[in-house]
């Protein structure tokens, strides 16, 4: 009994509920700085585009993939590389409880080749594979720059010649046509060689950046032993000439890169699509090599690139599998929807909302509404109807159905009930309400709402 009695004396504050419920109460809780909510005013516009996109990796063949948004650590390190920006700076990594460090993903390309070699996927085999889903950097949360931010991403598999490189960067082409971006999107090429070629241009380039060695920043100091590559991707004015007159790497190509990337361009120039030759675009991880590719706009201020890829062969056989040619892109997900709001290119019937709100008058024809409701749904499949809940004045519900923005309302009392009709209120239109049989109203609202009743071809 003492026992009991020296336990329950202890603080109260000790106990882990009480701690966090404390916590509640002291302090208002908000989302983490950087990870958004999504309200229900924005949701339709995710909704518009990855519909689109769904759609279109159905037509093009690639089978959806998704993965965990937890793995363990080495996965990022050994295939992003351990002095790139992303893992130094930028990873969510914390210890479980059984003391393994694990990460929330940064990026969608690495979990997708641990996934197929985990399942088999590559053995043997050609994949086409896509996926969606957040990803997570530590970075400055800015317009179109978050810390929990949405990728698709497409992967494709045991494909050694430049087609399946065209063929993704058509993929995405044909998605900036259905999407009306084609006009203000650009995309810039460029080749990394192998991994033989870009080692021996890595050693003209560090003599290059040690002879100027006085006009790089801190950061490009930094990179300079351990990704100079990565140089010639800054941002930074005061380095602009100097990079300008750097060696370019596609002078340094060897023959079967060189024969890979004219390859591309010819199958690109033949599909009528533009491009720029961009000699520094070098990507941000270690495991690219030859294409690498980015799509951008100037419509978004400095947050230009929306989509970003290449080949990146060597990564299936780093990450214990066997040599597998690979290429691959990922979009975010913000920017495009920005992107898509900056230019009002969402269609305005994607944006969902409320076609007809049904109106019980009194509490009498609240159930015959609710079955009346339901009746119309599966007489009319793409009606988009509220059905009035929570009772009011008949005044309140009138005022209810036109905040709901719907086109029309329909009214049913006892009257309506009695004679087997209903009111038809338009409330965007000078028009008189009509009174209408039941048994008519699906086809009379499809008529108004140019849908396709259930027992109609669609």
């Amino acid at each position: 009994m003492a026992r009991l009695q020296a336990d329950h004396a202890q603080p109260a504050i000790e106990d882990p509920v009480l701690l966090v419920k404390e916590f509640a109460l002291s302090k208002k809780i908000q989302a983490i700085r950087g990870m958004n909510d999504l309200l229900p005013d924005v949701s339709p516009r995710w909704q518009f585009f990855e519909s689109r996109v769904r759609d279109l990796m159905q037509r093009y063949t690639f089978d959806e993939i998704r993965m965990p948004i937890v793995e363990q650590t080495a996965l990022f390190a050994r295939s992003i590389g351990e002095v790139t920006d992303i893992v130094e700076k930028e990873m969510y990594t914390f210890e479980d409880r059984n003391g393994d460090s694990l990460t929330l993903r940064p990026e969608g390309t690495a979990s997708c080749v641990r996934a197929a070699l985990e399942h088999g996927l590559l053995y043997n085999q050609t994949q086409r594979l896509w996926y969606q889903g957040p990803m997570f950097r530590h970075e400055r949360p800015q317009k179109g720059r978050y810390r929990q931010f949405h990728q698709v991403g497409v992967e494709a598999y045991g494909f050694e010649g430049p087609d399946i490189d065209a063929e993704v960067i058509l993929l995405s082409a044909r998605l900036w046509q259905e999407l009306g971006l084609t006009e203000h999107v650009t995309l810039e090429l460029n080749s990394l060689g192998s991994s033989e070629a870009r080692a021996a241009y890595r050693d003209t380039l560090v003599s290059y950046f040690e002879a100027h060695r006085e006009l790089l920043d801190e950061d490009s100091l930094r990179r300079l032993a351990s990704n100079p590559l990565r140089i010639l991707d800054s941002k930074n004015p005061a380095m602009a000439e100097m990079l300008n007159g750097a060696p370019q790497l596609i002078d340094h190509l060897d023959e079967e890169s060189r024969a890979h990337f004219e390859g591309l361009t010819a199958m690109l120039d033949a599909a009528g699509i533009t491009y720029v030759l961009n000699p520094r675009l070098v990507r941000g991880l270690d495991y690219y090599c030859r294409t690498v590719f980015e799509w951008t706009t100037t419509a978004l201020g400095s947050q230009g690139t929306v989509c970003a890829g290449g080949r990146y062969d060597g990564l299936v056989e780093q990450l214990g599998g066997k040599p597998t040619p690979a290429v691959g892109f990922a979009m975010g997900i913000e920017r495009l929807i920005l992107l898509l709001e900056t230019l009002d290119l969402v269609p305005k019937e994607a944006l969902g909302g409320c076609d007809v709100y049904l109106l019980p008058m009194d509490e009498s024809t609240t159930i015959p509404a609710l079955t009346l409701a339901e009746t119309l749904r599966s007489a009319v499949p793409g009606l988009h109807l509220q059905l009035h809940c929570g009772g009011g004045s008949f005044k309140s519900r009138m005022k209810k159905a036109d905040k709901s923005g719907a086109t029309l309302a329909l009214l049913l009392g006892p009257d309506e009930l009695a004679n087997d009709t209903i009111t038809l209120k338009f409330l965007r239109q000078e028009r008189d309400q009509q009174s209408l049989p039941q048994a008519a109203l699906s086809a009379t609202l499809a008529e108004l709402l140019n849908l396709a009743t259930a027992t109609q071809p669609t």
